[in-house]
């Protein structure tokens, strides 16, 4: 069945992968096997709409799984059974009263309780305007009663003006209405309540809460599901998969940070309690290039979600000194009365190695049909479509998403599924894929260094001379705009 689906108006390259991957996560998609492609959901427009307009059908196979698609995203803001639309209130009454009344009636009788919400987009409707188009919907013989708190059914007048004017979407031919009831909405406190301005341990690495809740989402993250993350920090991705009752479990290279944090009421763990959440099952001090793990040891968790260090706000780190890693002296061991206090030192870490060792880890520790969530930046210069992203062959890629974060640097969030298991000739391979994926890549990601990529201006001689790969025009500015 068809259902209208209104998203919020932000994030907007990240709505539908969030939908599709929650309909495999409630049974709306069966998993992938044999090295098949997932199947992806049925959308489709209203008429002469946007594809960046918040509204959107899509097909699904059941009102349940609408409903649970519609509570747990992020990006939603409801899930309608449409009974009715048109561009005009005439067209809207024409509409609802052809609407069969087999499935209307069941949530008109008189034992129910309902309530009736005006809602638009592109304008703003008044109080006084709100009454009158309530009343004006009198054509539907509803028999319950009115109950603004927590109705048996929520119904919902939507009217969408024609664009150009307050949202910067380009104009369509007319307005649009549509009247519906209500299968499900979003959880309003799920973001205000894990804010980070109110998260009691917080480092400047930490994901945001509402980009944590949709890598989770992505990751599949459910009860009894393991998640890991390699560079967890201040373990703000493992937050938002405990919250959707996944065990989590997570590594950094910074003892300060896993061990000691701000104190004893002031570290990773004292997040999860703040929240009332299940305590990860443990937090390493890890290096994501030499991982911890005994070599037999295979097939452990269930999704693997991080932000890798890409030299942004945080340089990649790995294990090593300089001189040890020139082979100058032999490896130090540490003293016994120094090993409470002794912080190993480090070295650079670039991302295309870090990437690699990430690829590799995941298709050794994660389970078949297991996620790997992670961001990727990307130089804006070039054409998105044709980035190249790295490759392994244990692992499809399924949904990229990208958000911008200045002219000519954005972020991806790459969603990838194990599709086959991990040998020993696999991961030769995924070896001469990286030696070419180095080789080919730009030499900003090869240094692994992207400051200079986002903060420095671009040379006024270059412009002049026209280039056009430093003076593209970046993306219309209403994409991701909060309305």
């Amino acid at each position: 069945m068809w259902y209208l689906c209104v998203f919020y108006h932000r994030l907007l390259d990240y709505r539908k992968p969030e939908v599709e991957s929650l309909a495999q996560l409630f049974g709306g998609i069966e998993d992938p096997q044999n090295g098949e492609v997932p199947f992806q959901l049925q959308w489709k427009l209203p008429l002469h709409y946007h594809t960046d307009s918040p509204f959107h059908f899509v097909n699904l196979p059941s009102e349940q799984l609408a409903l649970n698609i519609a509570t747990r995203s992020i990006l939603v803001k409801g899930m309608y059974e449409l009974w009715g639309e048109g561009s005009s209130y005439e067209e809207l009454k024409e509409s609802v009263l052809s609407y069969p009344d087999e499935r209307k009636l069941p949530y008109l009788n008189s034992d129910s309780t309902f309530k009736i919400t005006v809602d638009s987009f592109g304008k703003v409707i008044s109080l006084e305007e709100q009454k009158e188009l309530i009343q004006g919907l009198s054509y539907i013989p509803f028999k319950g009663r009115v109950k603004l708190r927590n109705p048996d059914h929520n119904f919902w007048l939507i009217e969408v003006d024609n664009y150009g004017g307050n949202n910067g979407l380009p104009p369509i031919v007319q307005k649009r209405i549509f009247f519906g009831r209500e299968v499900g909405g979003a959880d309003r406190k799920l973001i205000p309540t894990y804010q980070l301005k109110s998260r009691n341990y917080l480092g400047p690495t930490a994901m945001d809460a509402e980009m944590a809740f949709l890598m989770a989402n992505q990751a599949l993250a459910t009860s009894g599901k393991l998640v890991y993350d390699p560079f967890v920090g201040t373990g703000s991705i493992l937050v938002a998969a405990a919250h959707f009752g996944a065990m989590t479990m997570g590594a950094d290279i910074d003892i300060r940070v896993v061990r000691d944090g701000r104190g004893p009421d002031c570290n990773v763990w004292s997040n999860f309690k703040q929240y009332g959440l299940p305590m990860p099952v443990g937090l390493l001090r890890a290096d994501n290039n030499l991982p911890p793990w005994r070599p037999t040891l295979k097939e452990v968790f269930d999704a693997i979600i991080c932000d890798p260090p890409y030299g942004v706000r945080a340089g990649g780190r790995k294990s090593g000194g300089r001189k040890l890693l020139k082979g100058a002296v032999e490896p130090y061991t540490v003293p016994d009365d120094k090993r409470t206090d002794h912080i190993p030192s480090t070295a650079p870490y670039s991302l295309v190695e870090c990437v690699h060792d990430l690829l590799d880890l995941a298709a050794k520790m994660l389970v078949m049909g297991g996620r790997l969530v992670f961001f990727y930046p990307v130089l804006r210069e070039d054409d998105f479509a044709e980035t190249h992203f790295p490759e392994h062959p244990c692992f499809k890629l399924i949904s990229s998403a990208e958000q911008i974060l200045s002219s000519r640097y954005s972020r991806v969030l790459l969603t990838m599924v194990k599709m086959g298991p991990y040998t020993e000739e696999i991961a030769e391979v995924a070896r001469i894929k990286h030696i070419e994926f180095k080789e080919n890549h730009a030499k900003w990601l090869e240094d692994g260094n992207l400051h200079s990529a986002v903060f420095s201006p671009a040379d006024a001689q270059l412009t002049e001379a026209g280039d056009l790969k430093l003076i593209k025009d970046p993306k219309p500015k209403y994409r991701g705009k909060y309305v």
